[in-house]
């Protein structure tokens, strides 16, 4: 009996902890991108969508929020950030090498922290 109950135990814990893995296909997330202009958005938006999974990306010039659904089963929200700051935008989590900064037209350097 205890064998039964033992084994109906850790096959429930099995499939919780497989549940809890599962990877969300319409992860809706915001986050900061330093930019200032209709360039930059274009830029910001088009180096969104090449990371695969993304299904939308509007970056809102006026509060610098970049919103995006991800299916997280092709992507992460870091390689998101990652792509982001390779095209020379500073994110919330990741900030663009001076390099890639630089390479950035003159209209399109901002600020950075």
């Amino acid at each position: 009996m205890n064998r039964i109950i033992l084994i109906a135990l850790v096959a429930f814990l099995g499939f919780s902890a497989q549940a809890q893995t599962k990877k969300n296909k319409n992860l809706k997330y915001t986050t900061e991108v330093n930019g200032t202009c209709e360039q930059c958005k274009k830029r910001i938006e088009k180096a969104a969508f090449s990371v695969p999974g993304v299904k939308s990306a509007v970056w809102d010039i006026n509060t610098h929020q970049l919103a995006v659904i991800l299916n997280e089963e092709k992507s992460s929200t870091a390689d998101l950030n990652a792509v982001i700051a390779k095209v020379g935008h500073d994110t919330k989590e990741v900030k663009a090498t001076d390099a890639d900064y630089d390479n950035l037209h003159s209209c399109c350097k901002y600020v950075r922290e």
